[in-house]
Formats: C-alpha cells, sequence, structure tokens
C-alpha cells in the first residue's frame, strides 16, 4: 500500500514535465497574440516587382486568425499606400476573418500608415501609433508626364491607333485635353467617397475633425492622429499588450510561408544565379523605375 502511494506522489512532477514539452503557446491559460507585419507599397509597382496584396498576404491572415489560444491578432503596418483595390480586399478580409473568429484586432502603425496604409489600419478595433508615426493621407493621386513636346524637338513622329473614342485618353505622347482631365478627376472623387466611408464606418464617432480637415488628402504625426479620431492612443505592441494579456502574452510573429511551393512561385533557386544575372541585365530598367517609384512615395511622408 506505502509503494502505491509513492507511485501516486510521482505523478504531479511528471505531468509537469510532460507540460514542459508542449509550445507554450499551446498549453491552457497562456495568452496569445499572433502578429503579422503588413509593410511596403501596396499593389503592383511594377509588373516584375509587385506590391503587397490580398494574394500575398491571405494565407498568413487566415493562419494568425486560425492559432490555437490566441486572445486577439495583432496588425504591425508600415505603408504609405498604393492600390486603393488591393487596399480595400485586405481590410475586408481582415475584418472577415475577425468576425469568424470573434477575435479582436489590434493595428500598430510604424513610420507610416497612409493611403491605403490607412484604409488596411482602418480594419483594426483599435489602432495605435508612435508619436512619430505619419498617419492619414485620406485621398487619391494619380500623375503622368507629358512627352509631346520632347518627341518634337528630336524629330519624332507619334503614330496611334484606336478604335474607341476616348482609348488613348492621357496618352503622355499627346497634348493634354481637357475632357480627359475631367474624366479622371471624376473617377478620383468616385474612389475617394469610398475610401471616406470606409473610414467613417470604421472610426465612426472616434472621429474628431471635420471633413474638410480630415479627408482632403493631408497627414499628421501621432498625437495629432490621436486627437483627430485617426487612431486610439500612443503605444507600441510590446507594452501594450503586456498591460492588457499580462506580463507572460506570447506574441509570435506569423510570417509569410517559405516553402518549396513558394520557393518555385516567387524565389530564384539557389542554382539558378547565370539565370538570375541574365534577368537582373534585362529587367534593369524596370527596376530603376521601380525603385524611383518606391522612393518617390515614401519620401512623400518625409522617409
Amino acid at each position: 500500500m506505502m509503494e502505491k502511494s509513492d507511485n501516486r506522489g510521482r505523478w504531479p512532477g511528471l505531468v509537469d514535465r510532460l507540460m514542459e514539452l508542449i509550445p507554450a503557446r499551446l498549453r491552457r491559460g497562456i495568452a496569445v497574440v499572433p502578429v503579422v507585419r503588413l509593410s511596403g507599397l501596396i499593389g503592383a509597382v511594377t509588373p516584375l516587382r509587385p506590391g503587397m496584396s490580398l494574394a500575398g498576404v491571405a494565407r498568413t491572415l487566415e493562419r494568425a486568425f486560425a492559432m490555437k489560444n490566441a486572445k486577439a491578432v495583432a496588425l504591425v503596418i508600415n505603408s504609405p499606400g498604393g492600390s486603393p483595390v488591393q487596399s480595400r480586399q485586405i481590410y475586408l478580409r481582415i475584418r472577415q476573418l475577425a468576425a469568424e473568429k470573434k477575435l479582436p484586432v489590434l493595428v500598430f502603425v510604424e513610420d507610416v500608415a497612409a493611403s491605403g496604409g490607412y484604409m488596411i489600419a482602418c480594419a483594426g478595433d483599435e489602432i495605435f501609433c508612435d508619436p512619430s508615426s505619419i498617419m492619414g493621407s485620406i485621398g487619391v493621386v494619380g500623375g503622368s508626364f507629358g512627352f509631346q513636346e520632347l518627341i518634337k524637338k528630336v524629330g519624332v513622329e507619334r503614330r496611334l491607333y484606336t478604335a474607341g473614342e476616348h482609348k488613348a485618353m492621357l496618352d503622355p505622347f499627346l497634348p493634354e485635353n481637357p475632357d480627359d482631365v475631367a474624366r479622371v478627376k471624376a473617377l478620383q472623387r468616385e474612389i475617394h467617397t469610398i475610401f471616406i466611408g470606409l473610414v467613417r464606418q470604421s472610426r465612426g464617432t472616434r472621429l474628431k475633425g471635420s471633413d474638410d480637415v480630415l479627408f482632403t488628402g493631408e497627414y499628421w504625426a501621432g498625437e495629432t492622429s490621436v486627437s483627430l479620431g485617426l487612431a486610439d492612443a500612443i503605444g507600441d505592441l510590446r507594452s501594450t499588450l503586456r498591460a492588457r494579456y499580462g506580463d507572460k502574452v506570447l506574441t509570435p510573429v506569423v510570417a509569410p510561408s517559405t516553402g518549396l511551393l513558394s520557393g518555385l512561385l516567387g524565389r530564384k533557386s539557389a542554382g539558378a544565379g547565370t539565370l538570375s544575372q541574365l534577368d537582373g541585365i534585362a529587367g534593369l530598367p524596370d527596376e530603376l523605375i521601380s525603385a524611383l517609384e518606391s522612393r518617390a512615395i515614401w519620401a512623400k511622408f518625409g522617409f
């Protein structure tokens, strides 16, 4: 009888040792807040250098929302904007997953969440930022160049054949047409209205500024963004999550998959050195334009 009692006394220690073998995020009672980083330009910067898109982040978001013991999902955003379509689609997917899993979404803005970047940030139930974060730019922008005088000087004749009255609208080698400009501005106003509606729906009564302040395309630093209701508070990810879920909260970063399939689809193989060099030479103009465009968009916000 005494021997049996001793055996039973060993079980609690054995259970503790077995629990140590289980990953911390799978243990009961441990708060887990998976973290997803969403950074860079949104949409296709150039055909050979795509930016952030729903196709690129959907699987990562799904893995984060499906994580066991998750109490919330944290999004770290650093983006100056880009495609309004991809921005809205990413926003919608985040809200759909939040509703399905019944998890709150906490957004943490790093350097910039502007234009499409701010649209994605609006998917958060709460938005936190640094005092130096740049936020806002709720507007629509588009631009082009006019080369018609240049080609005259170098003796180039422009030959363009179209079917459809407006098929050559805003062609950079033709003089600017006021009717074309009016059509583009009408299109921009339509997209701007959609953007404004999304912000109003997401932020609701937390918005404090008037329409002629909030929706002009202007942007602000963190403290002002909070005072205007574009963000909820100043705070960093670690401090905010520890204060809310305890010092032992786990914040695993959910990164994009890097398996064989993703390698075949988007990464150069280890033995493709010669091909990679040729691709680099052929794609140099494209990469240069992409780098300049990226730099120009980031520079708008002082980065």
